[in-house]
């Protein structure tokens, strides 16, 4: 345990600073449903396994209110109010084979149809410039509530082969494999925070400025050739993501 300074500033600080150290820890266990009644220790019991005072602990509650994952319940102490749903980030799937053991996934789809591919996009699909690629965007729900908002670039034949399916009902990765009778083989991705333009917001159903997790993924069939690249806006607040990294022996 830290020492008390004797500075009442510094000690609100270093309080601070082991308070966010308790909320990282509470926070995984409150996600992964660690407690099952949907109520937190009493503040006695989470002080003497954190061997932190009731203070700190009380401040890393507070975190975890702001976030909207746990309440206090006057009586009742501290409940569970939030879930989120963990994506896996080891195989390469759709969302709807995913989430699968968490409810329906259903498709909006917004907009479909043939843009001419901005510079980057062509790069990156291997295209020609100036190309036209589909362009499909696509508000995604789970058990009816807005999850995420998918903005996807189609290489033009694999697009085009699309047109007449069920991008509403089913995976653009299902329906690409379906489409062209081969398989998909890796995607490279990149995930990091941004915050919700108004449009995103809107459609996402959160404030403008809210913290969004967007995954860009280029993806690609077994024999190598990229076909679909996206750009994929998770609300933070119902999605997490996890996965197991091995390091490489030498």
């Amino acid at each position: 345990m830290t020492s008390e300074s004797p500075n009442p500033a510094g000690a609100r600080r270093l309080r601070a600073d082991r308070a966010r150290q308790v909320a990282d820890v509470l926070r995984r266990q409150v996600l992964s449903e660690a407690y099952r009644d949907g109520q937190l220790p009493h503040e006695d019991r989470l002080a003497e396994e954190f061997g932190a005072s009731r203070n700190t602990i009380r401040e890393a509650l507070d975190l975890l209110r702001g976030e909207g994952l746990v309440r206090r319940v006057p009586g009742s102490g501290t409940l569970v109010v939030a879930e989120k749903v963990p994506h896996g980030l080891n195989r390469l799937q759709g969302l709807a084979e995913t989430l699968h053991e968490h409810g329906e996934v259903t498709n909006e789809v917004r907009a479909f149809g043939p843009v001419r591919a901005p510079g980057p996009v062509a790069r990156r699909l291997e295209l020609p410039e100036g190309s036209d690629v589909v362009y499909v965007e696509r508000l995604r729900r789970l058990n009816g509530l807005p999850l995420s908002l998918d903005l996807t670039y189609l290489a033009p034949d694999i697009g085009a082969g699309l047109v007449a399916e069920d991008l509403a009902g089913q995976d653009i990765f299902r329906l690409i494999e379906e489409v062209t009778g081969r398989p998909l083989g890796r995607a490279d991705i990149t995930l990091e925070a941004v915050n919700a333009d108004p449009h995103s917001a809107t459609v996402l159903e959160v404030p403008r400025g809210s913290a969004l997790l967007m995954l860009e993924r280029l993806t690609a069939l077994a024999d190598g050739r990229p076909v679909d690249l996206e750009y994929v806006r998770f609300r933070g607040d119902r999605i997490t993501m996890q996965g197991r990294l091995l390091r490489d022996t030498p």
